[in-house]
């Protein structure tokens, strides 16, 4: 059984995007555990403090982070990406657990995305802007 057939009534859906990395984020009534790519959250996340607590904001925002458990099948970019792509997935999710949710989430600033992507590299340029060294002579 895979983690993203099993829906219940009482599981909640949301989708996340930072960059390139795209988090896919069911809410289930639990203990507060997270699992993402069938890995402790933790472990996943090699226990950075910053990125487990930017994943787990939303909830804690409405203190809930000891009711709902966190399952994530994440891809793409870094680690930084993904946590913040599990952000809004889980935002995303708690608007479907109590549209009363929203208005506390919105102004929070956890339901915005960040739509800042990599900026492609220009011809004649050594990178995105960087220009080769001007040499008069």
């Amino acid at each position: 059984m895979s983690l993203l057939t099993s829906k219940t009534k009482s599981d909640y859906f949301g989708i996340g995007r930072r960059k390139t990395s795209v988090a896919k984020v069911i809410l289930v009534p639990g203990k507060g555990t997270m699992v993402i790519n069938h890995k402790k959250g933790e472990k996943y996340l090699q226990f950075n403090l910053q990125y487990i607590n930017a994943s787990k904001s939303p909830l804690m925002t409405l203190g809930l982070e000891n009711t709902y458990s966190i399952y994530v099948i994440t891809h793409g970019g870094g680690l930084r990406g993904q946590a913040d792509a599990i952000k809004l997935g889980v935002a995303r999710a708690l608007c479907y657990v109590s549209p009363k949710n929203r208005k506390l989430l919105k102004g929070e600033g956890v339901l915005t995305c960040d739509s800042r992507q990599k900026e492609r590299k220009k011809y004649g340029l050594k990178k995105a802007r960087k220009s080769p060294q001007f040499s008069k002579r």
